[in-house]
């Protein structure tokens, strides 16, 4: 049975119960004027010292991330499938997790290049990236000496970026919307110009992210429902039926909702 108080790791991260017993991870909020292009900064701490190796999986959000790590700092597009990060030893991560649509000034080309992959932070931000890399491997990590790092190099505002941004937050609160079409029509868009805003500025599809928004949702209720009713959060989600909603989350997570409810 999914735990009555599941811990709070963030949506899309799969078996946070079990997840819990072996990594920590916490939010750490961006100076106001780097908030214009970052959500939020997030911080993974895991021990394993005498266990074996971990394998965390993430249903990944429509964000691409700066990520400090060994051994180099890296940037991540969009992972349309499911993520999957390997852990030993012990250490730390931080991340920064761009709003949607927000890294594309910074890359200065559509971000769908990078969907499914990930390059070297040098890339899009010079050497001074793996410089702080070691720096913040090395000693404990500051929000405050990423806010420094991004600060100089923030782009001009992109109003589309807010646009977009709008855009996704409209389809990740409404778990229930499940058509391009009707999205389109409701911001006064052809699907054509919706999708490609979306592989300008997200990296992923208008559909990939109403599905992925679902998914998350079902992730989340099928962890913490104690008695899962497939069939009316299939509906409830605009699934055709249980079977659809079911070979949709197997598809994406490796396992049924029913199997995934009673895993942790």
């Amino acid at each position: 049975m999914a735990s009555q108080h599941p811990p709070d790791l963030g949506r899309g991260v799969l078996h946070p119960a079990r997840a819990a017993e072996l990594i920590s991870v916490e939010r750490l909020g961006p100076a106001p004027d780097v908030a214009r292009f970052v959500e939020y900064y997030w911080l993974v701490r895991w021990d394993l010292t005498g266990h074996a190796p971990y394998e965390q999986k993430v249903l990944a959000h429509p964000n691409v991330h700066l990520v400090f790590e060994a051994p180099r700092a890296r940037v991540y597009g969009v992972d349309r499938s499911l993520f999957v990060r390997r852990l030993e030893g012990a250490g730390h991560v931080l991340g920064v997790r761009f709003r949607p649509g927000a890294f594309r000034p910074f890359a200065g080309h559509p971000v769908n290049d990078l969907a499914d992959r990930s390059v070297p932070a040098a890339e899009y931000f010079g050497p001074e990236a793996d410089r702080l890399n070691e720096e913040l491997l090395r000693s404990e990590p500051e929000a405050g000496r990423v806010d420094a790092f991004l600060r100089p190099r923030l782009p001009a505002p992109d109003p589309v970026v807010e646009e977009v941004a709008a855009m996704v937050d409209r389809i990740t609160g409404s778990p229930d919307l499940c058509r391009v079409d009707e999205l389109a029509r409701e911001l006064g868009l052809t699907v054509r110009r919706l999708q490609r805003l979306f592989a300008e500025y997200v990296g992923a599809s208008p559909k990939w992210v109403l599905r992925r928004a679902r998914l998350h949702e079902a992730a989340e209720r099928a962890r913490t429902d104690g008695e899962l009713d497939l069939a009316g959060l299939a509906a409830e989600l605009g699934y055709a039926d249980q079977a659809h909603l079911t070979r949709d989350f197997t598809a994406a997570v490796g396992t049924s909702p029913a199997r995934y409810a009673g895993a942790d």
